[in-house]
């Protein structure tokens, strides 16, 4: 049962060689000069045929937009409507402003006009709104009635009664998950919740370029962005940016209000939103990565519909609604859509899709938030298990997402390779057998099939599998670092914050390579051999703890579960750590719970007066010793001399500076020289 959610844009298989541009069926235009040949962009025999792009080589004059209407076109208008103020300039630098939607006449000739608008000089590009395509749909598996109704779990951070079915963010090694589910093969984002009190922030907006997202879904309405200068359902433009009643987002398929229950949906823009942001500890349905802590703290969703009623969305669509998520305040987009065929440059790439390109990297530049520069652009990789990522993902500043299983091992359908930037929780239902081995979040009530396989109305809340899965995982991941960061009144550039995240990570290469293949019973009978995906999985595992750590500078280390395990902190303290002395070790409370510590005894020397003979951690021959019995994340502080054995200052005698160190400690079951899982 393939969940395969990826969105696919059907691209010509042959490419011209030398040209940036892919002109398909030629023979369906009329006879054009070499250097108006190069300025068409069609790929694919799919496009809206009542409407064309161009783009100008200067801001047109009216008197240029009149001449152009003489060829069959009805209307030459601006593809993205009033811009925000102080923007003016931005927008110009990724040409924003000289996008234009041509509009046919009845009956015209599509080819026609195209031809004789890259004949002009003052165009530089002619792009047919060429239709994405979603990929097979698959299956939606529910939730139960009796698990959408049971009650909370205590010993969760959260009262969410379906937060222990989510592995993806706690895996306890479950066997009702997988028979291989690793423990803490997870986004390692329970102790960002409960010990650094983190859960989110309204002012960080993710918005999600998918299907429509129901902002009415009881465990999403209190996380939903709201228009707050648009009045609902009066058909008035209240705030002139172009869009009628945009109160949670819009809907660039209609040109129309959100909407999530047509006749071929899915349900997949409101699973995303869900893993995003689904409101937390409100005794309700699922918990979202970013989702708050039940103050009143969650990020917030946007939505900006690109996929309606099973159909597929055009190329001026799509950059419409990433144009309108910076417009409007996100922070993030999400996006689990690309292409399908394999294209070997950015450049090449560009040349088939300038206007949806132009418009993410006007989303990049935009600042919408106090803590970064810019703006993060997250794309699903893809799920047809080929050795690279999909466009737009692959493009070289957009984080790219591919896909594990609970056994944090890659799912057999990821993509894998050049252009995959990072791993997350995709599911996979096939290897074990248990649609619980997939990912649950919220999905829309209302639907009632999907293929073959029909909805219990009534439900909330299902799984679903796939890098579609995995890419609202990161980007509720940065949504909920962003949000550490703003509390903490840090600030970074945006590139340096990506530099953050992709280092943000638990080795799985050793894993890999320690996994001969894996078997699919339930879906196919060939075996998926692992060692192609060794070194291809980007920088590992998104890990939420570490990514909190990097932002506070604090550096983490791996201690193994069940062990009385020696930690070496020379990174920290330098070469001669084992001669120093060290003058107390912090442990809070809160570490000793989450790492489950067993108190243990020390042999007290001269080397570490302060250090108690019995406690929960210790530190001697530069090494820290400790045992944790379960999975977690927390944080020591270590205070030692820097030159001689005690402390000057004052009347003591001479001595040393006191050097102070916090580190965080990360407990696994396993662990290797690199903080590997093997």
């Amino acid at each position: 049962m393939l969940k395969n959610y990826h969105l696919i844009i059907p691209f010509a298989l042959a490419l011209l060689v030398g040209c940036n541009n892919v002109l398909e069926n030629e023979k369906d235009l009329l006879t054009l000069p070499e250097d108006a040949m190069t300025k068409v962009i069609r790929t694919s025999d799919e496009f809206d045929s009542s409407s064309f792009l161009v783009k100008f080589n200067s801001i047109p004059d009216e008197a240029l937009l009149e001449s152009i209407k003489s060829n069959g076109i009805a209307s030459v208008s601006p593809l993205f409507p009033s811009c925000p103020q102080g923007r003016e300039e931005l927008r110009a630098q990724f040409g924003l402003d000289r996008w234009y939607e041509v509009t046919l006449a009845d009956g015209a000739d599509i080819n026609f006009a195209v031809t004789e608008c890259a004949k002009m000089s003052e165009i530089k590009t002619v792009e047919y709104s060429c239709m994405f395509e979603k990929c097979d749909e698959g299956d939606f598996v529910p939730a139960s009635a009796e698990d959408q109704t049971k009650a909370s779990d205590d010993t969760h951070t959260f009262n969410d009664p379906l937060l222990p079915d989510q592995w993806h963010y706690r895996n306890m090694g479950s066997a009702a998950v997988s028979p291989n589910a690793v423990k803490g093969g997870d986004i390692n984002v329970n102790d960002v919740w409960k010990t650094l009190g983190c859960g989110g922030d309204p002012d960080i907006i993710v918005a999600v370029v998918d299907e429509g997202v129901k902002y009415t879904h009881p465990d999403l309405k209190d996380n939903m962005w709201t228009n707050a200068k648009e009045i609902p359902g009066n058909g008035i433009d209240d705030d002139k940016n172009g869009y009628i009643d945009d109160i949670h987002g819009f809907n660039f398929v209609t040109n129309g209000e959100v909407e999530w229950t047509a006749d071929g949906n899915s349900g997949h823009g409101t699973h995303c939103a869900g893993t995003i942001a689904a409101v937390n500890n409100n005794n309700k349905g699922v918990c979202g990565v970013a989702g708050g802590t039940g103050k009143g703290d969650g990020c917030k969703i946007m939505s900006c519909q690109i996929f309606s009623g099973g159909g597929g969305a055009s190329s001026p669509t799509i950059a419409k609604a990433v144009a309108y998520a910076a417009d409007n305040g996100a922070s993030i987009i999400s996006c689990s859509f690309g292409t399908s065929s394999q294209i070997p440059t950015d450049d090449l790439y560009y040349g088939y899709n300038s206007v949806e390109i132009d418009a993410v990297h006007y989303f990049e530049a935009c600042k919408n938030n106090p803590v970064l520069n810019g703006n993060i652009a997250i794309f699903a990789a893809g799920n047809e298990s080929h050795n690279y990522a999909h466009y737009p993902g692959a493009f070289v500043d957009i984080i790219s997402v591919s896909a594990l299983g609970p056994d944090m091992l890659p799912t057999y359908y990821t993509n894998y390779g050049p252009g995959c930037n990072i791993a997350a929780p995709g599911g996979e239902v096939g290897h074990v057998f248990s649609y619980k081995s997939e990912v649950l979040s919220t999905v829309p009530s209302e639907l009632t099939e999907a293929g073959e396989t029909s909805f219990q109305t009534g439900l909330d809340y299902g799984y679903m599998q796939g890098t579609s899965m995995a890419c609202p995982h990161v980007s509720g991941v940065v949504a909920l670092a962003l949000s550490y960061a703003k509390k903490l009144g840090k600030t970074f550039d945006r590139d340096e914050f990506k530099r953050l995240i992709l280092s943000s990570t638990k080795d799985i290469d050793q894993k890999i390579a320690a996994t001969t293949k894996k078997s699919y019973p339930s879906i196919k009978q060939n075996d998926l051999e692992m060692h192609p995906f060794y070194h291809q999985m980007g920088t590992g595992a998104i890990d939420t703890w570490q990514l909190m750590m990097h932002i506070e500078g604090v550096p983490t280390l791996i201690t193994k579960i069940g062990t009385k395990d020696w930690i070496d902190i020379s990174e920290y303290f330098g070469t001669s750590s084992v001669s120093l002395t060290y003058l107390s070790l912090d442990v809070p409370q809160a570490t000793i719970d989450a790492l489950g510590l067993q108190e243990i005894s020390a042999s007290n020397t001269a080397k570490n007066p302060a250090i108690p003979e019995k406690g929960y951690a210790y530190i001697q021959y530069g090494r820290l010793y400790m045992q944790a019995t379960k999975i977690g994340s927390g944080k020591v502080t270590i205070h030692a001399v820097g030159g001689g054995d005690h402390l000057g200052g004052g009347s003591n005698p001479t001595g040393g500076m006191e050097i102070v160190q916090e580190i965080s400690i990360v407990s696994r079951e396993a662990k290797s020289s690199n903080g590997g899982w093997l």
